[in-house]
């Protein structure tokens, strides 16, 4: 089950009471497929919300089995669900109940008929009928895709009105009112009713924080330890340089000493081998020690290339 199917199906086990039921259904109406006086039809993939809608019409309007529903299978196994109302005398009576004059529909929310405590209900109503939520998992986005830009710009109005911070554009077929912030999705969830919904999202954050931080902390690792090898390859290098030239044994007994636990350790960190000599000593003592058989390397060089030697 998607992410969005399950919101959605959270969604409509909480719109329980009479005013939450006439603003959802409200919300579905005014952002479904086709909403007119001549048809309605609400289509969706998600069987619990046609289930909703079915009920809602039902309870609001005051009828018995006032929709119909037509199911297209799909190639991937899941189905299209269209409810129609077909008796012009119920899609009357629906127009009349929201207060909509005229048998031309117009495509704008009325605010003064939705109840103040359920205005989120009226909002789940709009996000069942045209939302969706991406898998959080994958990234942050929420949206509706409304039909009529007037539309749009009200449930945009509307979103802001109650604090959603939500941003606008418009595609091929359809305006789009989403969000983008993790929060900002968490809050109008919960919002809307989809509490467990919310939990799972945050978790989901949680568990992609650490997973980051866990991958940061091991790239850093990783580049730590490549700069530690390289560092060793060079100290190395200058080592054996002074090994075929003047000698180990030209060197005093300290810088012979941490020569030879180099050569002989080339993975370990300066701190290691600080700890590997007969008088233990820090990181910064053997890093000290190592520039003093890299300073010793660059005179020999500098003294043979004089020379003219090699």
């Amino acid at each position: 089950m998607s992410f969005s199917h399950s919101v959605k199906k959270e969604l409509c086990s909480v719109i329980t009471d009479k005013d939450r039921k006439y603003c959802c259904l409200y919300g579905m109406l005014l952002f479904c497929r086709i909403f007119s006086a001549e048809a309605i039809v609400f289509q969706t993939e998600n069987y619990e919300v046609c289930g909703l809608f079915r009920r809602l019409a039902d309870d609001v309007i005051g009828g018995k089995n006032i929709t119909e529903v037509s199911e297209i299978k799909k190639k991937n196994g899941g189905a299209l669900y269209s409810i129609s109302v077909p008796s012009e005398h119920y899609r009357e009576e629906i127009i009349y109940r929201f207060r909509i004059s005229g048998r031309a529909v117009i495509h704008r929310i009325r605010t003064d008929i939705i109840d103040n405590n359920s205005v989120f209900a009226f909002i789940a109503g709009a996000f069942l009928s045209c939302g969706s939520v991406t898998e959080p998992i994958k990234e942050y986005h929420l949206e509706f895709a409304v039909p009529y830009r007037e539309l749009a710009a009200d449930l945009t109005e509307l979103l802001v009105s109650v604090g959603v911070n939500a941003k606008y554009a418009e595609r091929k077929n359809a305006y789009v009112i989403y969000l983008k912030d993790s929060e900002a999705i968490e809050d109008l969830l919960t919002l809307m009713g989809a509490t467990m919904s919310s939990i799972d999202l945050m978790n989901v954050k949680i568990y992609k924080d650490v997973r980051n931080k866990a991958n940061r902390i091991a790239n850093c690792d990783a580049a730590n330890i490549e700069r530690t090898l390289r560092a060793s390859e060079k100290q190395i290098e200058d080592i054996e340089y002074i090994m075929h030239t003047e000698g180990l044994d030209s060197l005093t007994p300290e810088l012979k000493n941490m020569a030879e636990l180099r050569v002989e350790n080339p993975d370990v960190s300066l701190k290691e081998l600080g700890e590997m000599l007969d008088k233990p000593i820090g990181r910064s003592g053997a890093n000290h020690r190592l520039k003093k058989l890299s300073e010793i390397a660059d005179k020999i060089r500098e003294e043979r290339s004089k020379r003219g030697e090699i």
